[in-house]
């Protein structure tokens, strides 16, 4: 046992030590933010390009006549035109379209009631919201076209009355009678996250055990640690190091991702840090403009009152949600899926002799991982039906799946279940791993097929 405690100690200090490591701790959580904040950015980016359609309204339901000429009924945007013309063909713009500076040709066929369909023409791939900002603009005025025909009086009041917009908030009762109040949003992200990350450690740092490995072999120095330790002792140890490695990664990525999101939370949301009723009065006055003996409430200016119910519902949600049981459930599935994959991937280390020969055995390793990636994915908006179900149950794929499902609810037994699963075949494993790793380490110059090794077990027992 202190054999194996040296070999941890030594795969532990020579990691953290590498400059990779100390920049991938400083600039993982920023690195996740920007993974995620930065897409949602270039979402919001607008086009600043105007752009002018020319339209061709062989229908006449969406041209009216002001004091210049045809005028489309639908209007434009701050970036989208429209230039009504009235008897030309389609077939005089074809030529020359590219040289005139329109963006694009919309042509309404006459029977457009009846086919339900119109066409654009343009020389490039026309933006998806144009093509839904028209498909939603003509369909909203065929519906009024439509009901005006039924001669409705005070049609346009009664659809205005009518027009409700429902908020639904989801509360939650705890086994003790209480309510909390939850965002389903926010309970599929910290899923996603989990699983996400979890696969990424167990592929990431089970890949280091298996490089390890082939790295002493190729150099030799195994022949000498293999004279002074057990084959079984070495392989433990650089599994349990490299382990080790991740868990203090992790660690390290928490309380650097807390203190990121207190000081986010600290300058651009301080209304989180009032009461219940502070809030309320501050909302008020902000919807308000303020009083004349109390000024409205001082917000950025990019923050609108939308933006900060959104986030206090997002950080009440958080609350609600069981993060001790969460974290402990990461620590435990983390650990033990990994130790199951670092076997694995150490018997590919030391059954060849350079990582190149690792693309022909590590795909049928990594397969179930790549499953249960895509049935994770999957079980975020059903984390109750049967594939989610037993994919967070068979041990190969429970340590992704399984994430995702734990901040929804999963009952005890089910979790119980899984976990005694992925033990015990982590045990096994070993067992297997260790039997075909003391074999391997030492065997160079062959391309090994996954047929050898079945050989090596059956000779070593």
């Amino acid at each position: 046992m202190n054999k194996i405690g040296l070999i941890i100690r030594r795969e532990y200090l020579t990691r953290i030590r590498k400059k990779s490591f100390i920049i991938m701790s400083m600039l993982g959580p920023l690195i996740f933010a920007a993974y995620i904040l930065i897409p949602m950015y270039f979402a919001t980016l607008e086009d600043k390009e105007e752009k002018l359609m020319v339209v061709i309204d062989d229908s006449g339901l969406f041209t009216g006549r002001g004091p210049e000429g045809p005028v489309f009924t639908i209007s434009g945007t701050e970036t989208l035109k429209f230039q009504v013309v009235e008897g030309v063909p389609i077939e005089t713009f074809k030529e020359s379209f590219e040289e005139s500076g329109y963006y694009g040709l919309l042509f309404i066929p006459s029977n457009i009631l009846s086919s339900n369909s119109s066409l654009i023409y343009s020389t490039n791939q026309v933006s998806l919201e144009i093509s839904e900002y028209l498909k939603r603009s003509m369909e909203s005025e065929i519906e009024d076209l439509k009901l005006a025909s039924h001669e409705i009086e005070n049609i346009e009041k009664i659809l205005l009355e009518v027009e409700t917009s429902i908020n639904v908030r989801n509360i939650k009762w705890t086994k003790d009678g209480k309510t909390q109040e939850t965002n389903t949003g926010v309970v599929m992200a910290i899923g996603y996250l989990g699983g996400m990350l979890i696969f990424f450690f167990i592929f990431f740092f089970g890949s280091q055990v298996m490089r390890g490995v082939i790295e002493e072999k190729v150099s030799r120095i195994i022949e000498v640690i293999v004279s002074s330790v057990k084959p079984f002792q070495l392989m433990m140890g650089k599994i349990l190091g490299v382990g080790l490695v991740g868990l203090t990664q992790f660690l390290i990525w928490m309380i650097l991702s807390a203190v990121l999101v207190t000081g986010l939370k600290a300058a651009f949301f301080p209304e989180l840090n009032q009461s219940p009723t502070e809030q309320v009065v501050a909302s008020d006055l902000f919807m308000q403009g303020g009083t004349a003996q109390e000024p409205a409430m001082q917000t950025p200016e990019n923050i609108s009152i939308e933006d900060m119910d959104m986030a206090q519902e997002i950080f009440a949600s958080l609350k609600s949600i069981p993060a001790g049981m969460i974290l402990i459930s990461f620590l435990f599935f983390f650990i033990f899926g990994y130790l199951l994959y670092a076997a694995m991937f150490a018997v590919i280390g030391s059954a060849v002799d350079n990582e190149t020969d690792t693309q022909q055995l590590i795909f049928p390793v990594i397969l179930p991982l790549i499953l249960g990636l895509y049935v994770m994915i999957s079980a975020i908006s059903n984390p109750d039906n049967s594939l989610a179900f037993w994919f967070s149950i068979i041990p190969f794929t429970s340590p992704v799946v399984m994430m995702v499902r734990i901040p929804f609810g999963v009952p005890w037994w089910q979790l119980a279940l899984s976990a005694s699963l992925l033990v015990l075949t982590f045990l096994a494993m070993t067992w297997v791993a260790a039997k075909v790793y003391r074999t391997g380490i030492l065997m160079y110059g062959k391309k090994n097929s996954y047929k050898e090794i079945w050989k090596w077990l059956r000779y070593s027992s």
